[in-house]
């Protein structure tokens, strides 16, 4: 079941269950819409993948499937990144 992360793993801004700025890559990593279109531009800094809308889970079942509390936090490196974004940057998520 996905977790629902409550922040982006690069800024650590909120992203609640109703943000329509999560995104998420095929590994749950968690990021705003911000990081991953202007810092990684659509590269997932873990595994390389893309990203998509993270959905929301519907309200009447949060009791039953919480929200995960887990916070992710650790800011992208720029140097580490950039070769792995040079790696898949011209490559399309799907290909990858």
């Amino acid at each position: 079941m996905l977790e629902i992360r409550p922040t982006c793993e690069n800024c650590n801004k909120s992203l609640p269950n109703d943000s329509k700025e999560a995104m998420i890559c095929t590994f749950e990593c968690t990021f705003c819409k911000d990081c991953v279109e202007s810092i990684l531009h659509n590269v997932c800094p873990n595994c390389g993948g893309g990203f998509t809308k993270r959905p929301t889970r519907p309200s009447h079942l949060l009791e039953k499937y919480p929200l995960s509390t887990k916070i992710v936090y650790k800011p992208v490196d720029q140097k580490v990144f950039k070769e792995l974004f040079n790696k898949y940057k011209d490559i399309n998520a799907r290909e990858r």
